[in-house]
């Protein structure tokens, strides 16, 4: 198994993406610790415990795990994240870093606590755990971080201007630690997923809709296994996603074209010349499969 004897923590692991990542993880070998709120969509708390239920489905499947309740949101709470994977297995090799919710309205309709919170759960949770593994697996000189990304952040997405903003940043993230840590022996990768889980299926146009099998969340676990394997250490800084039953790699922003005039142009010259230099490079903008007439705005 590619992950034996190896710890992982995966964050919003009790339902959806986060679930079938612990569980393909699990299958490799891996003792996971299963963080998870039991929170809604919209992070706001329930009587469930989602994160008892995985735990016992890798039990069952002769398997190793914990739950965990702490707040990836709160620095504090974060380190307690970690020190579980610490104190209930002695290390931490693998943080998969997939928690998240959804407060979906355009931008004339969001309040300020739903940029908050989003931000605080998806951009912020990450750094916080990031900060708390990274500085353990420096020290053992090994370790593989999973972030968890969206087409949201890097093509755009109708009314998720807070999730879209906080998994570009993610994107961030993971290249400025593959650049810092790599020297050490930890690789830092991050993936855009897909599957129709609860937070999908709050857009408009997908609710109470039955998943087709290519849509199925779990098939975003084996591709993480991977990158979290020794198998991947030469795989650093790279973002991947999912279509169907296939796997995908990013391209990272790079110029396409470039308009040059020695001394520097002006905005009549630039006027002039954009769409011969510039026209048939300007790209599409939203998830392909995704993308809505404006005028249902008003429905969000």
């Amino acid at each position: 198994m590619l992950l034996q004897g190896k710890v992982a923590v995966v964050t919003g692991s009790g339902r959806g993406v986060g679930r079938g990542i612990a569980l393909a993880l699990a299958k490799e070998g891996a003792k996971v610790v299963i963080n998870d709120v039991g929170c809604g969509i919209d992070g706001r708390g329930t009587a469930e415990d989602p994160a008892v239920q995985v735990v016992n489905e890798i039990k069952a499947l002769g398997g190793d795990a914990v739950p965990n309740y702490d707040s990836v949101s709160d620095f504090k709470a974060a380190a307690n994240i970690i020190k579980s994977a610490v104190n209930s297995f002695g290390r931490i090799d693998i943080l998969v870093n997939n928690a998240g919710i959804l407060r979906d309205k355009t931008i004339v309709k969001m309040e300020e606590d739903d940029f908050d919170a989003v931000i605080g759960v998806h951009l912020k949770g990450t750094w916080n755990c990031g900060r708390h593994a990274l500085p353990l697996m420096r020290e053992q000189g090994y370790g593989r971080v999973i972030n968890i990304t969206s087409s949201a952040g890097l093509r755009g997405n109708f009314g998720q201007s807070n999730y879209g903003a906080a998994k570009a940043g993610i994107m961030g993230l993971t290249l400025c630690w593959a650049l810092e840590l790599g020297r050490y022996g930890i690789t830092v990768n991050a993936m855009a997923p897909s599957g129709l889980t609860r937070m999908v299926g709050t857009i408009p146009g997908m609710e109470g809709k039955e998943p087709p099998p290519e849509m199925n969340a779990d098939l975003n676990g084996p591709m993480v296994a991977y990158l979290a394997s020794e198998r991947a250490a030469n795989v650093n800084g790279q973002i991947f996603g999912r279509r169907g039953f296939g796997y995908t790699l990013f391209q990272q922003l790079r110029p396409l074209a470039m308009m040059y005039k020695p001394g520097g142009l002006s905005p009549s010259e630039i006027a002039a010349n954009f769409d011969g230099v510039f026209l048939e490079h300007l790209q599409p903008i939203g998830i392909p499969q995704m993308r809505r007439d404006d005028k249902k705005e008003e429905k969000k």
